[in-house]
């Protein structure tokens, strides 16, 4: 799978203090490692379904810096448990597919990256209310009319958005992707723009190289 530049904003910009943090669908393994590069403390999961997925996850965590403190599982999250008693996640970041009814590609492994039949919303939904910790943080990517879905499943499980960014090409350009921060808590909803590019569609705008500064050797 590439590495998307909406992917790279959720990992720059998510909250991610904490001790134990999760990384469901971690596919190259992006998220987990930008959160350990961002928190030297933290010990991250980073789970992934697909077989190949999960081996370019390996290689990309071995080659890094944080190899010790990124594990890399490759089973269903519907089926994780952690695999530490009693301890839940403080965060969790989740890239999660979201086509339902669009054309198939023939690689299947850009189905399970794209499409929701391996993991419905109302499945990651359940996983998450069974691994964040109380007082702990949901991080999640999504266009959006799937946020606006995801939000009201989410807040039938007690899960509330408490911060979101909206992701433009430039100021011309509706949002196209979304960035919400969830929690059990009942803090007032903080609601924050980033355009990427400058009106020109080619600079980056100052507001994004800050954010990304530390991950892109472009800036």
């Amino acid at each position: 799978m590439k590495v998307c530049t909406d992917a790279c904003v959720l990992g720059a910009y998510a909250d991610v203090r904490g001790q134990r943090l999760l990384d469901i669908g971690t596919g190259t393994g992006l998220l987990a490692l930008m959160a350990a590069q961002r928190n030297s403390a933290a010990n991250i999961d980073a789970v992934e379904i697909d077989e190949a997925a999960f081996g370019q996850a390996m290689e990309n965590v071995a080659a890094s810096p944080f190899a010790d403190r990124v594990r890399v599982v490759h089973e269903r999250i519907q089926d994780w448990t952690g695999k530490s008693a009693n301890q839940l996640y403080d965060r969790i970041l989740t890239n999660p597919p979201f086509y339902t009814n669009h054309l198939r590609s023939p690689d299947a492994a850009v189905n399970r990256a794209l499409h929701t039949d391996e993991l419905p919303f109302e499945d990651l939904i359940v996983a998450v209310n069974r691994l964040l910790q109380p007082d702990g943080q949901w991080w999640v990517l999504l266009p959006p009319y799937e946020t606006k879905t995801l939000t009201e499943l989410a807040g039938e499980a007690g899960l509330k958005p408490l911060r979101r960014l909206s992701l433009h090409h430039n100021a011309r350009k509706p949002a196209f992707r979304i960035i919400t921060g969830f929690s059990y808590g009942e803090e007032p909803l903080i609601n924050e723009t980033l355009d990427c590019y400058e009106s020109d569609g080619r600079t980056y705008t100052p507001e994004f190289r800050a954010l990304l500064r530390d991950f892109y050797l472009i800036f």
